[in-house]
């Protein structure tokens, strides 16, 4: 699943340098601007795109990218797994727009990922990424294209896969809820409207099967998230190490295989789609 992130990055930069657009786009003032807007673009890897976007906001005090870099500051905080900058970047952006459906979805998920169950301000972060799903949920149905050239199936299938990702989002956050038919209910939306089925959002599901011990079906999640791909971390396929915990213990006489851990739905799996 591509992610919205991706879809809009490459799209509103192509309509802010000049291509064919249905609506007014940001536009950069100088050829030095472009340059900085490019070193953003092009910069290889989280940290020097960080850079990169800090110079274009700080030298260029009136660029109309100013969101752009903002969120392009998120996105790479959030691959460089540093959550705390990700979240000041992403309310920084959403202080330039509130309505920025891609920092939207990318709190709605990271938020609860983060959020333990013990803490003590734990509802109250649920409750804001909560508030940051809704909304996008709200918008993407709307959402205008960036970029004229785009078919409208394309479009209508970007807007399917940001739509899944809300719904992966609700799914999260009633799953760290220990509200696991929400959880059930949210995470089959995302996959039913995924243009094409994804890996993690079925491990996800198949945590929820899991916890409500509905563990035929958390193996056929298994094993469609398996063929997607499978959840890679550290070396290993947690989907594969996952149902061959679950075929274990239901061999064992007796055994229930243990639920997950309703703030690891799994820890930190990077929500990255190709």
């Amino acid at each position: 699943m591509k992610t919205i992130f991706a879809i809009t990055t490459a799209l509103w930069l192509a309509a802010g340098l000049g291509a064919q657009q249905p609506a007014k786009q940001p536009q950069p003032k100088s050829k030095p601007e472009v340059e900085a807007i490019m070193a953003v673009q092009n910069a290889t890897d989280p940290e020097a795109r960080v850079k990169a976007a800090e110079d274009l906001i700080t030298k260029f005090k009136d660029t109309e990218f100013k969101e752009w870099a903002l969120q392009m500051e998120t996105i790479s905080y959030q691959q460089k797994n540093d959550f705390d900058n990700m979240l000041i970047a992403g309310e920084r952006t959403l202080e330039a727009n509130p309505d920025n459906v891609v920092v939207l979805v990318t709190l709605a998920q990271s938020i609860p990922q983060r959020t333990k169950e013990f803490d003590l301000d734990k509802e109250e972060k649920l409750k804001k990424a909560e508030n940051y799903a809704k909304k996008a949920q709200t918008l993407i149905p709307n959402l205008a294209k960036f970029n004229a050239q785009i078919s409208d199936d394309e479009w209508s299938g970007y807007k399917k896969s940001a739509m899944a990702q809300v719904h992966e989002a609700l799914g999260i956050i009633a799953f760290t809820r220990k509200n696991y038919q929400a959880a059930e209910q949210a995470l089959k939306a995302a996959v039913d409207v995924s243009p094409q089925p994804d890996s993690t959002t079925l491990y996800r599901l198949a945590m929820v099967y899991t916890a409500q011990s509905k563990y035929d079906d958390a193996i056929a999640a298994l094993d469609k998230s398996i063929a997607a791909g499978g959840v890679k971390m550290g070396g290993k396929d947690l989907a594969a190490e996952q149902k061959a915990k679950i075929m274990k213990d239901k061999e064992t006489a007796g055994a229930k295989p243990a639920a997950p851990a309703p703030n690891n739905p799994p820890p930190q799996v990077e929500i990255k789609r190709p």
